[in-house]
């Protein structure tokens, strides 16, 4: 289960740019992270404290061993949990439902910027790439559960086999899938 301190830090909005750009890019220097991300150095860093506190990233060694500049990395890659995960206190809970919301939000957001940005639409290639996957069907808790791990398995098998050295042309991608009860 995680911790309720984690799953709200990965949540505020600036840090879970950071989390997602250091997903992404690997290590990084503070004034990188600032540029790319548009905000003030002071703001990541105190940011990055925050995540640090959490066991979401850590610091990293300077590549170039200047010990004058503060560099980061993810500390781990994923987080799964449920909002029932905090049943037995109320406010934890509700924590976690603020922080579902913020991700269903941020998910959603993503998606509708690339449905409404024709720049990135442009190129046919990556919009006959992107896709959106849904069904209707019966299914037990354990079953959604085990298509839940197997999604899960099926990214990160995916994600491993990339050679990010290959030379080929990559942009981020940000893939997203939800299962859950409902009615028609």
């Amino acid at each position: 289960m995680e911790e309720i301190q984690a799953i709200t830090a990965v949540h505020h909005p600036v840090r879970r740019r950071i989390v997602d750009y250091l997903g992404l890019y690997g290590a990084s220097q503070v004034t990188t992270l600032a540029r790319a991300l548009d905000q003030q150095v002071g703001s990541i860093s105190h940011h990055l404290r925050m995540l640090e506190r959490a066991g979401i990233v850590e610091r990293a060694d300077d590549p170039n061993a200047d010990k004058r500049t503060s560099w980061w990395k993810p500390a781990r890659r994923s987080f799964t949990w449920s909002v029932e995960d905090f049943g037995d206190s109320p406010s934890d809970a509700l924590l976690a439902r603020e922080a579902e919301r913020t991700n269903i939000s941020t998910q959603l957001q993503r998606l509708k910027g690339w449905h409404s940005s024709k720049p990135q639409r442009s190129a046919p290639e990556w919009s006959r790439a992107a896709f959106s996957i849904d069904t209707f069907t019966w299914a037990t808790a354990e079953e959604l559960a085990t298509l839940s791990e197997a999604l899960r398995t099926t990214v990160d098998a995916w994600r491993a086999g990339i050679d990010t050295d290959d030379g080929a042309a990559r942009r981020p991608v940000f893939v997203f899938a939800h299962g859950f009860p409902t009615t028609p």
